[in-house]
């Protein structure tokens, strides 16, 4: 039997009433709650014109009848089949192994025209019994499984919202009709069901460890402790844990044990890999191995959280939901006051890599806790290292030395990070385990053959698609690396850095040389773990086969997150701004430079150095800009900056000029093109080039400008406002928790008008 794609693709979510019958007779086979709370459900939202009940007994019907779940019944199948027609559908909502006979009617007695569906939590003994009952795969037939239940059972337990905001799983064949498959579909959506298709052997086996091993757990600890002699006070004093957890256990056992039987061999997988892990877990206890169990323990509320996040569509950041989030502005403000951005996300990143690599025990204070960061804490969860937090900028890292990573369960999905993607790439490249890198839609068109071919160089078994290299990466373990002499073509320090750490499991010495200084946060972490890094001039050189040393990491405020703020002060009129404990890295401080190019009235106070990073306060105020043109070796030095410069260039008087910025073309979006377009929407004369832009400063009106979902974007317009002449609405900003979870709150509190329209 063929089947759908293998990547579970959601058709459509919606809590709202029906807009039009989808349905003209639903026939509603086995009236208990799966079967009533659909019919009470689209009754309710009149997707249905009629519904008809099918029980084995008149005492159901009448109940049914009673409740106003239906509108007639009767006792068979048979009885009703020949006024089924066009438009109406049939729904077995019967136990499972009571399936195969229901098939049997229905092959017998429903024309073809009928729609088919059903709702057994067992798709590949269906699909069996389908075989049996039509000896193919009828056109009319949608096998379905909605993922929503109760340990209640019966018509007196119907619920007409059952399915709200609840998966529905449909496993499709390659011989259903898509005309019968849509009006399952629009039966599920009318419900408020988010429909999502799934091939039947990927049903069975999610489902065998998502649902029936839990339910197999919860009735055998039942079980086991109503044998034991104190059950009594067991139960007695049970917490509300054991309360919560052995709910399932009072669950119909009828319809959990044909669903047992009727997946036996998944269900025996799922069971046999839990006792190995319980196993392995008692042995820990025994032997007071408390770093096991922390790891255990921790892992499990990280991967229970995460579980959350997906079921409620959130994002890694609670406040900024994976949803469509406006910025509304109102031109004017100012901007005074103290304040301390969020940790540097570079570093944030590297210092849960290197820590993971470390031996030993890493501290990190000043985590940045965005979507990107987080991206890679979770990777390296996902590779086995113990990670405690974060809690308030706080993380612990348990390192595993360079060779402790286990084999992930299944793909790495960094989100909308490329540092995640283009770092891991070289640290995944020297591993003994096949990995695959994945991220989010839009990650998923950004070039990584700047990362791809360096790293194939050195013998790394490393593919990706198409010719510019688009994720997903895949890499194969137990490639020999070895070291290269290698010149970035286009100055890069995700490149730079991925090659230097891939360099870390070659044989000898790896060198980069870059045409441009860009940040070297890599290097100098490294350092301080312990690993000799060499920096002569443009190159850097490491040689592989040592050894990282955990210890204390204070991550200094972002600078290109300071930079909004630093552009914010300086165009507006009587601002007075300190930003506290910024990271001054040389290769970073381009912003500054530019700035102070322009006119920028900024003070570096208290300039100091913490964990081999230079750190110091930023003191900005009200200044005239003007337009220049910047300097192409300050380009590196600013390339995550230039949406903010960008906005300063447009309040400035005169012309700015920017050249060899050709890698704003491939970040998150094209940030050339698509600042020009929203800044040009604002009234001000923006003229793109290949590599660069041309900004005439003059006045900012108002209007709506589209982020494209770069929270870098999103965050330059909101400082425009400052300077508008009228309000400004800002499209697709809840990408901005990648880089700053608390701008709005930082925003609204240096002076900015800013309001968000989820």
């Amino acid at each position: 039997m063929g089947t759908s794609s293998a990547a579970s693709t959601a058709l459509h979510q919606s809590s709202q009433p029906a807009a039009q019958v989808v349905v003209n007779k639903l026939v509603v086979i086995g009236i208990g709650l799966i079967g009533s709370s659909l019919a009470a459900g689209l009754k309710a939202r009149g997707g249905c014109r009629e519904v008809i009940g099918i029980a084995r007994s008149m005492q159901t019907i009448t109940q049914a009848k009673a409740l106003g779940v239906i509108d007639r019944g009767f006792l068979s199948l048979e009885e009703v089949a020949p006024e089924l027609g066009e438009g109406d559908l049939v729904f077995i909502a019967v136990p499972t192994l009571s399936v195969a006979k229901v098939l049997h009617e229905c092959a017998r007695f429903l024309p073809a025209s009928v729609t088919i569906t059903d709702g057994a939590s067992v798709k590949g003994s269906v699909a069996q019994a389908v075989l049996e009952a039509y000896g193919a795969v009828p056109p009319q037939l949608v096998l379905g499984h909605p993922i929503a239940g109760s340990e209640k059972s019966g018509v007196t337990a119907v619920n007409p919202s059952l399915y709200e905001r609840h998966r529905i799983i449909l496993t499709p064949q390659a011989e259903t009709s898509p005309v019968h498959l849509q009006r399952v579909v629009e039966m599920w959506r009318a419900v408020g069901g988010d429909v999502v298709e799934m091939p039947i052997d990927v049903h069975d086996d999610v489902l065998a460890s998502t649902s029936h091993l839990p339910h197999a757990i919860a009735y055998s600890l039942v079980d086991t402790l109503a044998h034991d002699s104190d059950n009594a006070d067991i139960f007695k004093y049970a917490a509300g844990g054991f309360r919560d957890f052995t709910r399932i256990a009072s669950s119909d056992p009828l319809m959990w044990h044909d669903i047992m039987k009727a997946n036996r061999e998944c269900v025996l997988a799922s069971l046999d890999l839990f006792t190995a892990n319980l196993a392995r877990l008692r042995r820990a206890i025994a032997a007071d191995d408390g770093e096991y169990m922390l790891g255990v323990f921790t892992r499990a509320k990280e991967a229970r959280d995460h579980f959350t996040r997906l079921i409620n569509k959130q994002a890694f950041v609670p406040k900024m939901q994976s949803k469509e989030v406006t910025y509304i502005m109102q031109p004017g403000g100012n901007v005074q006051g103290k304040i301390r951005v969020p940790g540097d996300k570079s570093m944030s990143h590297r210092s849960i890599m290197l820590g993971s690599l470390a031996n030993g025990i890493t501290e990190v204070e000043g985590f940045l806790e965005g979507e990107d960061a987080l991206a890679t804490l979770q990777a390296f969860r996902d590779m086995g290292v113990v990670i405690e937090g974060p809690v308030n900028g706080k993380v612990k890292i348990h390192g595993v030395g360079l060779n402790g990573l286990k084999p992930p369960a299944g793909p790495l999905y960094v989100g909308n990070s490329g540092t995640s993607m283009r770092l891991l790439a070289g640290i995944l490249a020297g591993q003994q385990f096949d990995s695959v890198l994945t991220g989010d839609e839009s990650l998923s068109k950004r070039p990584m053959n700047r990362v791809v071919k360096p790293l194939q160089s050195m013998g790394a078994n490393i593919s990706a698609e198409g010719e510019k290299g688009l994720p997903p990466l895949v890499i194969k373990g137990g490639a020999k690396l070895n070291p290269i002499n290698y010149t970035l073509p286009m100055a890069s320090a995700q490149v730079k850095s991925c090659v230097l750490l891939a360099g870390l499991y070659a044989e000898g010495e790896t060198q980069v040389t870059e045409p441009a200084p860009t940040r070297d946060h890599t290097e100098r972490m490294l350092r301080g773990f312990g690993y000799e890094v060499a920096s002569l001039g443009a190159t850097a050189k490491l040689s592989g086969g040592g050894k990282l040393a955990g210890g204390k990491i204070d991550v200094p405020a972002d600078i290109s997150s300071a930079a909004f703020f630093l552009v914010a002060a300086s165009i507006t009129p009587d601002s007075d701004l300190t930003l506290l404990h910024v990271g001054m890295n040389p290769t970073r401080v381009g912003v500054i430079n530019i700035l102070r190019e322009m006119g920028a009235n900024i003070e570096v106070q208290n300039a100091r150095e913490v964990g081999g990073e230079p750190v110091a306060d930023l003191r900005v105020k009200y200044a005239p800009l003007k337009g220049i043109n910047i300097p192409e070796d300050q380009v590196p030095l600013a390339i995550d900056e230039f949406p903010v410069l960008f906005v300063a260039a447009s309040c400035a008087e005169g012309t700015t000029v920017l050249t060899g910025a050709e890698e704003l073309r491939v970040k998150e979006s094209d940030r050339i093109q698509s600042m020009a377009d929203g800044l040009i929407t604002l009234g001000v004369v923006a003229k793109p080039t290949s590599d660069g832009i041309v900004i005439e400063g003059g006045t900012i009106g108002g209007g709506e400008v589209e982020s494209h979902g770069d929270h870098r974007i999103a965050m330059a317009f909101a400082v425009a406002s400052l300077r508008a002449t009228a309000p400004i609405v800002i499209k697709n900003c809840a990408n901005v928790a990648t880089s700053f979870p608390n701008f709005t709150e930082l925003a609204t509190e240096v002076g900015m008008n800013l309001a968000v329209s989820p």
